[in-house]
């Protein structure tokens, strides 16, 4: 299952609403997302699955009489939620799962699809327009598109009616199937 389009939705089941820890619950049975910019709590679900690395930081201090350096470590987001949220047109992140035979070693991405804007430009210069196929304009330009859905809707439903009737007429007439259909 591979979840494309934007916010998670908001899910009800009966009467009972369904938090965020749910959304999240839910998102982790999917074996691959594929995320664009996506904010708010979305982004930090995505961000969340995605876990956290070990980064190294390091800070010096100057003062008159020395210099100080120390270096620490700390857990931080792989993909944090900011970078999600602000994610441009084109730039996506994700995880994909891998199979028993095909082991995926690097799991969680965050890329760009490159676009050949010029490549683009010559294919659409090429699209040929769609013939229309039926009109529904009037002789006077009115737009008459509902009044010949309604029409063919009516007409549908009276030929429904019409073999209704006449099975139950076949029927009735039929001695081995006229008990299936009592009189009134």
């Amino acid at each position: 299952y591979v979840r494309f389009g934007g916010e998670y939705p908001k899910i009800r089941h009966r009467n009972m609403k369904m938090d965020v820890g749910c959304l999240a619950y839910i998102c982790n049975t999917v074996g691959n997302v594929f995320a664009g910019q996506v904010v708010a709590e979305t982004a930090k679900t995505l961000s969340e699955r995605f876990g956290k690395v070990l980064q190294k930081r390091q800070n010096m201090t100057i003062n008159r009489n020395e210099t100080s350096v120390s270096i620490n470590t700390q857990m931080d987001s792989l993909i944090p939620a900011s970078k999600i949220s602000n994610l441009t047109q084109g730039m996506f992140v994700g995880a994909v799962a891998d199979n028993f035979d095909e082991r995926i070693e690097q799991k969680i991405f965050h890329a760009e699809i490159v676009v050949d804007n010029e490549q683009v430009k010559r294919e659409t210069a090429r699209y040929v327009k769609i013939p229309q196929i039926i009109d529904f304009t009037d002789k006077d330009g009115n737009d008459t598109m509902q009044q010949q859905i309604d029409a063919n809707y009516y007409r549908i439903k009276n030929e429904v009616r019409q073999i209704v009737a006449d099975e139950i007429e076949r029927i009735k007439a039929d001695p081995e199937l006229s008990h299936l259909i009592k009189d009134k």
